[in-house]
């Protein structure tokens, strides 16, 4: 071999070196975590999932926590990544202040700390948050309710995730002002009654367990409204158990392939769009562009996803078989 085409070779080489070198480098460079504040219902297991691809993918590595529904146990998990390394931070805070010191604390350690599903203080010091619009999905599921009960009366049994939580709050008052403006427009007037308010915890059986409580205590409730699918596709175990056929299921939030099946088959009424694949995804991206310098310095400190209430008119747009949630 020439000596002039052996310089070649060998400067080629040296050149995929630097560029795979510079790459593993990247990788290497890219750590994210993952935290979230439980993973007690399917919509938490598939965010995690799609949070972790999406990082993966970007070739980066991934760990990933559960904070059990504990806020104690979630502070510590991000103070644990932040010791290993971590310079992108996805968290799903537990509560709103209590995971604020965390935030500012991974921040000025260097973290870049992308805040994903549930809300945080908006004086924590983090890149953005991400989530689908709380108050404008449960703004259109109370416009279809009180189009879908005009002229009925309505005796709800309300099933909430965790006192004090904000994304509760803002999905079942977004319904309640949806359900009024409805009820405005379509009747001009208002009125409904919420007979009871059980807490779930957000999950299948916390759902099960204050809906057989809520039901023994008004056993004339027509509706049944909850603020995640998991919790009313639980409600509506003990309704069938009861032998009550007579009541409306409907959820402020998520879109979880379970209840959407049921939409399909016209037992389950109506849910807010709430795509955890989407949210993970997007609060994953947001963050690496944060890491690498392309995010826009004028970027919202708020990403909303598009709301939508999903009805039997509309669920075969949604309705994935193969879907994780």
């Amino acid at each position: 071999m020439g000596g002039t085409k052996l310089k070649h070779l060998l400067l080629g080489c040296a050149v995929a070196a630097l560029v795979l070198g510079s790459q593993a480098a990247k990788a290497a460079d890219c750590v994210v975590g993952v935290a979230m504040y439980t993973l007690g219902a399917p919509y938490f297991a598939a965010q995690v999932a799609a949070a972790e691809d999406q990082a993966k993918k970007a070739g980066c590595t991934v760990y990933t926590s559960d904070g059990q529904n504990d806020m104690g146990k979630q502070i510590s998990d991000v103070e644990d990544m932040v010791a290993r390394g971590v310079n992108l931070l996805i968290l799903n805070p537990r509560d709103p202040e209590g995971l604020v010191a965390a935030a500012d604390a991974a921040t000025a350690q260097g973290v870049k700390v992308v805040v994903m599903d549930s809300s945080i203080n908006t004086r924590a010091n983090v890149v953005t948050q991400v989530r689908s619009s709380n108050d404008q999905n449960g703004f259109l599921v109370g416009q279809w309710l009180a189009k879908e009960m005009q002229g009925k009366p309505m005796k709800i049994i309300l099933l909430s995730g965790d006192k004090g939580n904000e994304v509760g709050r803002d999905r079942r008052l977004g319904v309640f002002k949806g359900l009024v403006e409805g009820q405005l427009n379509n009747e001009g007037k208002v009125g409904f009654e919420v007979v009871g308010q059980g807490w779930g915890g957000w999950s299948h059986e916390g759902g099960l367990a204050a809906m057989e409580d809520l039901l023994t205590a008004h056993p004339d409730a027509n509706v049944v409204l909850g603020e995640n699918d998991s919790m009313v596709l639980g409600a509506l175990k003990a309704l069938e158990a009861s032998g009550s056929t007579d009541v409306l299921a409907l959820a402020a939030a998520d879109g979880q392939k379970e209840a959407l099946a049921m939409i399909k088959e016209g037992k389950y009424g109506a849910t807010g769009l709430n795509d955890p694949d989407l949210v993970a995804r997007t609060a994953v991206d947001i963050g690496m562009q944060a890491l690498d310098g392309s995010l826009p310095a004028d970027f919202p400190k708020l990403k909303l996803t598009e709301p939508a209430v999903i009805t039997q008119e509309n669920v075969d747009q949604y309705y994935r078989e193969d879907a994780v949630f």
